[in-house]
């Protein structure tokens, strides 16, 4: 993205990140601290896309800001830095989600079959179906989901996903449209 901007949302200065992240990868503490800085707000929109409480999606933008900053050597230069960060975030979220749920099962709480509406905001519940979509999804076609999520989720263009993935464009738009497939049908019924 373009320096940085993300909907219309300049994060970063024209350049600046391509500058604060061969700084930080070259040992600069300072430029990777500022870096993570910057990243926070981008990193906790995203987390907050999946998760419904405020507290969850800052625990799992805590998880992908210290990946982010233990990675970041690894960072290739391969697609947007930016897309690179969203599928850390989006795996921090989901990752944060899968333990939250194995918590409260091994807890033997009672888990309610469905979301009670007049104790769930419309947001929370409509996230909640989303993740329990996303874990069948998953489960069922684990191929399918990393593409899902960087263009759905993620807001990355079919090109940014195929260079995120290093898959064809083909492939890729071909995955996102059976993921749709099944994400709609699962919340369309529930099922």
């Amino acid at each position: 993205m373009p320096g940085g901007t993300k909907r219309g949302i300049r994060v970063f200065e024209e350049g600046e990140l391509e500058r604060l992240v061969a700084a930080a990868q070259a040992g600069d503490q300072g430029s990777r601290e500022y870096l993570l800085a910057k990243l926070r707000p981008v990193v906790l929109r995203r987390c907050s896309r999946f998760l419904p409480h405020h507290a969850d999606a800052e625990e799992a933008a805590q998880d992908a800001l210290l990946s982010i900053s233990t990675h970041l050597g690894e960072y290739g230069g391969h697609g947007s830095f930016l897309g690179w960060v969203t599928v850390i975030a989006s795996n921090a979220a989901r990752s944060t989600y899968r333990s939250m749920r194995r918590r409260a099962e091994d807890s033997h709480a009672d888990l309610p079959e469905s979301v009670d509406p007049r104790t769930t905001s419309v947001i929370a519940g409509t996230r909640l179906d989303l993740m329990e979509a996303l874990a069948a999804l998953e489960q069922q076609h684990p191929t399918l989901v990393e593409s899902f999520v960087l263009r759905d989720l993620g807001d990355l263009t079919y090109v940014q996903v195929a260079e995120e993935l290093d898959a064809p464009l083909g492939t890729v738009k071909d995955r996102i449209h059976q993921a749709r497939r099944f994400m709609r049908e699962r919340l369309v019924t529930g099922l």
